[in-house]
Formats: structure tokens, C-alpha cells, sequence
């Protein structure tokens, strides 16, 4: 898949190689256009749950040069790490990414983000990536989209109007199986 322009989400349930596909498309950005401009937001949180990992980060599947603005968030998995407090690891993980958003360079050309609804969980607003996005030549970003980590809690909930509004936002969508 070769993707110039436009806002491409990829979306699909857990390791099935959304993080992959995106640094994919990073590294044959870098490739064919050098890093100016580049930002890459990652907001994965690393769980381990059955034995395995879920989530990644972008760093991990991808070779990313120092000039290549990497932000990473040290994200909080709401759902899995705690039943009582899931609203408050949510607002903190927004309150965080929204910093994080204000110190990101003005200007990018390509912005590539990883486990885009995460900053979202807390109230389903995607406005400040949108904000930080407008300008950019190229969007790639991916996102879960699956119930196996619940459907009725508020976090879901806000999490499925985030992917929902992201889905309507992209130029295309890419789903993963």
C-alpha cells in the first residue's frame, strides 16, 4: 500500500498488525521523502494480558531517525488495569496528549499516530487531533475497533464515538482482521 496524501485509518482488533502496517507506511514515507516534517504520535499503552502483549509501540516495529519528532505517551490501558478508577486513567491519559498536542512542532507534512483513540477515552472528542492535523500534507493514524474489551463502560463508549468520528474524518479506512 503506498499512500502520498490524504487521511488513512486503519483500524481492526488487537495484534493484528495495525502498529505494524502503520510503521510501514512511516518507513516508505521517510524513504521516498525524508524526515522534514515528520511527526509521529504514539499513544499505545503496553499491556500484557493471557501471556501476551497488547498494544506497541511504533518504536518497536519501526525504524525511526532522530529528525523524525517521535511523542510518545505513556499511556494508561483504562480498561485493563483498573475496573475501579477506569475514568480517572482515562482523563489523565486525555489531560497528558492534549500537552502532548501543544508541544508537537506547528507545521507538519505527515503525522503518523498510533492507537489514535486512546487521548479520546475520557470524552470522545477527536477535536485536538483534527486541530493538530488540518494542515498536514499526510495522516496516517490506526485504531482499535473491537468490543472484546467491553461495550457498556463509559470508556468504550467514548472510545466508539472517537472511532466513529475518526472513521468519518478519514479519506480512507483500512480494516484489519
Amino acid at each position: 500500500m503506498s499512500i502520498e496524501s490524504g487521511r488513512t485509518l486503519i483500524v481492526g482488533p488487537a495484534n493484528v498488525g495495525k502498529t505494524t502496517a502503520t510503521g510501514e507506511l512511516l518507513e516508505q514515507w521517510l524513504a521516498e521523502h525524508g524526515t522534514d516534517g515528520v511527526v509521529a504520535l504514539d499513544f499505545a499503552p503496553e499491556v500484557e494480558r493471557d501471556g501476551r502483549i497488547l498494544g506497541g509501540r511504533l518504536d518497536r516495529v519501526a525504524t525511526l531517525p532522530a529528525a523524525v519528532d517521535y511523542r510518545a505517551l505513556d499511556a494508561h490501558a483504562p480498561r485493563s488495569e483498573g475496573a475501579d478508577d477506569e475514568a480517572a486513567l482515562a482523563r489523565d491519559n486525555a489531560d497528558r496528549a492534549r500537552a502532548l498536542f501543544a508541544d508537537a512542532p506547528d507545521d507538519p507534512t505527515a503525522v503518523f499516530v498510533n492507537d489514535a483513540t486512546i487521548p479520546f477515552q475520557a470524552d470522545g472528542d477527536i477535536g485536538p487531533l483534527c486541530a493538530y492535523c488540518g494542515a498536514a500534507r499526510l495522516v496516517v493514524a490506526n485504531a482499535f475497533a473491537s468490543d472484546e474489551l467491553g461495550t457498556d463502560d463509559p470508556v468504550s463508549r467514548h472510545e466508539r464515538t472517537a472511532l466513529t468520528a475518526l472513521r468519518e474524518w478519514a479519506d480512507r479506512v483500512v480494516t484489519l482482521q
